[in-house]
């Protein structure tokens, strides 16, 4: 399990620098580059999802809790914004709902 959410926390973060690249490149006019880093991320992004033994809902719904979690993250130690209380309580229950998808998923 341990394995599977550490897949899923680098799956996120290919998902979420490949689409900052392409902000940077559009808002800031960067180079070609940051597009070609972006379809490299997103790309690598696609293929780390299908890794996982089963291709379901819940597999995708899992990652998808932990995309959330892993965004909240990016918002503070990329983007340098202070966290409300509310970003906080979303994403735990963002957590326990993953817990409870996970839990089911192993019965």
């Amino acid at each position: 399990m341990i394995k599977i959410i550490g897949l899923f926390v680098l799956t996120a973060l290919t998902k979420i620098f490949g689409c900052y690249c392409v902000y940077v490149w559009f808002k800031k006019a960067a180079s070609n580059c940051f597009l070609a880093l972006a379809a490299l991320c997103l790309m690598l992004f696609a293929w780390l999802l299908s890794i996982p033994p089963e291709a379901s809902g819940r597999i995708y719904a899992t990652y998808g809790g932990i995309y959330i979690v892993v965004s909240i993250g990016w918002l503070k130690f990329v983007d340098n914004i202070k966290l409300s209380t509310f970003d906080l309580i979303g994403a735990g229950i963002i957590l326990l709902g993953t817990l409870v998808i996970v839990l089911g998923w192993r019965s």
